[in-house]
């Protein structure tokens, strides 16, 4: 099994940045792909971006685009994000999934998921 513990979450003001981290515990050999959700009120769960094991592949979802950026650090089995020029849109509660598979951006394509951490942006 694989556990997850993101943090970093919070409240930020328009045009902030905050820094969400995830580490990785467990069973955590065979994880190739970390990836970040978010999920705001009422809405379905959003890809945001994926990295694979060496940091060759990386993708984001289209409303993140230039203004977020993922990283790891594989020897601490943590996965970052780094969240720019927040906007209110971007409030939600972000999730940080593995996938013993490539980078993919649909939610199906991962097995283990965390609790997530709220990120709230104020107008």
């Amino acid at each position: 099994q694989v556990q997850l513990v993101e943090s970093g979450g919070g409240l930020v003001q328009t045009g902030g940045s905050l820094r969400l981290s995830c580490a990785c515990s467990g069973r955590t050999f065979n994880i190739y792909t970390m990836g970040w959700f978010r999920q705001a009120p009422g809405k379905e769960r959003e890809f945001a971006a994926a990295i694979s094991w060496s940091g060759g592949v990386i993708y984001y979802g289209d409303s993140v685009k230039g203004r977020f950026t993922i990283s790891r650090d594989n020897a601490k089995n943590t996965v970052y994000l780094q969240m720019n020029s927040l906007q209110p849109e971007d409030t939600a509660v972000y999730y940080c999934a593995a996938s013993r598979r490539s980078p993919v951006f649909y939610t199906g394509g991962y097995d283990f998921w965390g609790q997530g951490t709220q990120v709230t942006v104020s107008s």
